[in-house]
């Protein structure tokens, strides 16, 4: 499997997508125009990522989203939610670490289709 030739982990409980999520918007404030819009839309998506795994998992998602993004404030934080306790923990400490190989195929995936849509609407309105 191609796991076994490529051992990566990231961090799981949506922690990975809270840290990309504040990394696009920091990246959307010193963009101008109308990229930085589409930007701060993207790490709006990223966000959603936690409160689905909080609501798969029954919780409060607004509760927990809201004391992750407050976690995230600091530099170097590995808050995430951990279904088990209901709770944002640290996610080395409860071990939730998914495979970097799947969370970057995904990611790309996603990305890919946001941009063939985007495309498609582009040529919509140009048709004459």
């Amino acid at each position: 499997s191609q796991m076994a030739t490529d051992s990566r982990v990231v961090y799981g409980g949506g922690c990975s997508e809270m840290i990309m999520s504040q990394a696009v918007e920091d990246l959307a404030k010193k963009t101008p125009g109308k990229r930085s819009l589409a930007m701060e839309s993207f790490a709006k998506a990223l966000r959603q990522i936690p409160a689905i795994i909080a609501e798969n998992g029954g919780l409060d998602s607004t509760e927990l989203i809201s004391q992750l993004r407050a976690a995230h404030v600091t530099e170097g934080c590995r808050k995430g939610i951990d279904i088990l306790t209901g709770q944002i923990g640290d996610m080395t400490t409860c071990g939730i670490n998914e495979a970097f190989k799947v969370k970057k195929c995904v990611l790309s995936s996603a990305t890919e289709a946001t941009e063939m849509i985007l495309r498609v609407d582009d040529i919509i309105k140009c048709a004459p």
